[in-house]
């Protein structure tokens, strides 16, 4: 008899955060660990006035794209994820208001240049992925999760399709501010 132990649904949170001038605006696409599409999230654009970037400093941007718009597009999806995945460096802050792992996809460079500083790269992954310093418990998790994906999916094409439709709300003004 052979034994078989039931795998759960992997969900995959693929999030973005467009920044066009003063202008951020967040698209959050769930997928099954195929790619798949299980929900897809966007927020109107966020747009802060000049007295929020002077007492902000350096740290508005992480604010905007974690605590505003990340945080909110995770609440608001119906399905839970087992790893959120961004291509934003300031949306790694999410990690403080979610239960899941958030990583990093850094950029691909083919010159082997260094760990970005004050940044915790993944060992022995594929991809250039670098977790939150304050997390790193989330080592394990992530690439326990990586491993069930099983090299099946392309970890930056959702973000095309993520882009892709966010420009298509574009077109048909969903993301305009309020």
């Amino acid at each position: 008899m052979v034994e078989t132990t039931p795998h759960v649904a992997l969900n995959l949170g693929f999030l973005t955060v467009l920044q066009e001038g003063n202008c951020y605006v967040g698209g959050y696409l769930v997928t099954n660990q195929w790619g798949r599409p299980l929900e897809f999230r966007l927020t109107t654009s966020v747009q802060p006035n000049r007295v929020q970037q002077i007492l902000y400093g350096d740290t508005l941007s992480p604010y905007i794209c974690a605590d505003l718009v990340g945080r909110t597009l995770v609440e608001k999806t119906s399905l839970t994820t087992h790893l959120i995945i961004t291509d934003c460096q300031a949306v790694l802050d999410l990690r403080f208001h979610v239960e899941a792992p958030v990583v990093w996809l850094g950029p691909r460079d083919s010159s082997g240049a260094a760990t970005p500083p004050g940044h915790c790269p993944l060992e022995g992954c594929r991809w250039p992925l670098y977790r939150h310093p304050r997390f790193p418990a989330d080592s394990l998790s992530v690439a326990s999760l990586l491993d069930r994906l099983d090299g099946v999916l392309d970890l930056t094409e959702p973000f095309a399709r993520v882009r892709e439709a966010i420009g298509e709300a574009r077109k048909m003004g969903v993301t305009k501010s309020a």
